[in-house]
Order: structure tokens, then sequence, then C-alpha cells
């Protein structure tokens, strides 16, 4: 039934939304440097950053990490948070120079399991932001849960307050086929529908492609 159902709200929010191109991004690095750059603010100040990176020509492992701390913070200031992100940007660079020679082809050569173990034992990345990098930037079926996955699935009964992260994500993982594309497109639709409808306060019931879920099941 679980299947059913989270197969259910993928179609309903595809018809709705259409497909939604995620990951913005030229390169699998620059996937990576914007899934930490866009922890607790929207992709716009991100776009910014990133911009600043690419027109000094920075955009590059080896070049990213012999930049001083401070000079790299201001240049992702658009980003917020610069300090505390150009340090979880260093901390990530570290781990991909230092071990992986700057490759993340041989970061990914390890497979999923590894590359995620090797990710979350970075200082600053957490669960979201390492499946991010995986999904978007690896290519791996790894479904990433945020805010929004949460919310809609707790105001449809599909999940508990008590669940965390890799529970939830667990969910998905076990009902649906394990597809790189399909987990790409449902994270996006999710977050689409998370920001138009499903929002933390006065949520827009009625004109959401969700609303007649429960009726169905």
């Amino acid at each position: 039934m679980t299947a059913e159902i989270l197969n259910q709200i993928y179609q309903k929010l595809f018809r709705h939304f259409g497909p939604q191109g995620w990951w913005p991004g030229e390169t699998p690095f620059e996937v990576c440097v914007g899934a930490i750059l866009t922890q607790n603010t929207n992709w716009q100040n991100v776009e910014r950053a990133i911009k600043n990176l690419k027109e000094r020509g920075l955009l590059e492992p080896h070049k990213l990490f012999s930049l001083p701390l401070e000079e790299l913070a201001q240049l992702i200031r658009p980003a917020g948070y610069f300090r505390v992100k150009a340090k979880r940007l260093k901390n990530f660079l570290k781990l991909l120079v230092e071990e992986y020679q700057g490759s993340l082809e041989r970061l990914f050569a390890a497979g999923p399991e590894l590359a995620r173990q090797k990710l979350l034992a970075v200082s600053g990345i957490g669960p979201e932001t390492a499946d991010s990098i995986l999904l978007y930037a690896g290519g791996f079926p790894v479904f990433v849960v945020d805010a929004y996955t949460k919310r809609i699935l707790l105001r449809h009964g599909l999940a508990t307050e008590e669940m965390g992260y890799e529970e939830l994500k667990e969910l998905f993982e076990k009902n649906l086929p394990a597809q790189t594309e399909l987990f790409n497109e449902y994270h996006a639709l999710l977050v689409a529908c998370g920001k138009t409808y499903c929002r933390p306060r006065r949520p827009s019931c009625e004109k959401c492609p969700l609303k007649d879920l429960e009726k169905e099941f």
C-alpha cells in the first residue's frame, strides 16, 4: 500500500508541476559546492555566490582548496552564513583533494555507501547534503529527504513526528524502484509542492494537487 501511495503522489505532482530539471549546475563539482552553500538559504543567493567563484576561475577543487579561508568566505558571502559555509566547503575540499586527488570520480568509484560514510565524516555535511551530492553529482539512486518531504508525509499520515532522516529515506528507497532519475525528479517535485502549497503556515490545501490523496485510499 505504501508503494502505491508514494507512486500516486509522484504521478499527481508530476502532472501538476511537470519536470523540474534539477540540479542546476554545469559540472558535478559545481553541484557539490551548491549543495553545501544552499544550507539555510535560497538558491538565488547560492547562484550569486557560485557566479563569484566562476568569474574568478576558482570553481575547481585544487584552486578552492588553496584559497585563503577569509577570501573564500567573502566570495561566497551572498549565500549567507558565509564564514561557516567557507569552513564547511574547506572541510569537503580537504577530503576531496587529500584523499582523492581532487577527483569526484575517485570518491564515487568507492560506491554510494562508502562515499556516503566519507561525506558524513566531514564536519558540516549532514545526511541531506551528503545525499544531495550522491544523487545529483554522483548519479546514485539515493533519496534525499528535506523539511518539505517530512511535512508533506506528516500531513498525509505517511510519517510521524518521531521518524528521523534515515527512516524517512528508507520509506522511499524500500517502496520505489532504485532509479536515479525517479529519485531526482521526486525530490524536486516535493520541494515544489512544499514551497507552493504545503507551507508551514497557511497551507493552500484546496489548491494542492495532493488534496484528494487520502480519499483515493
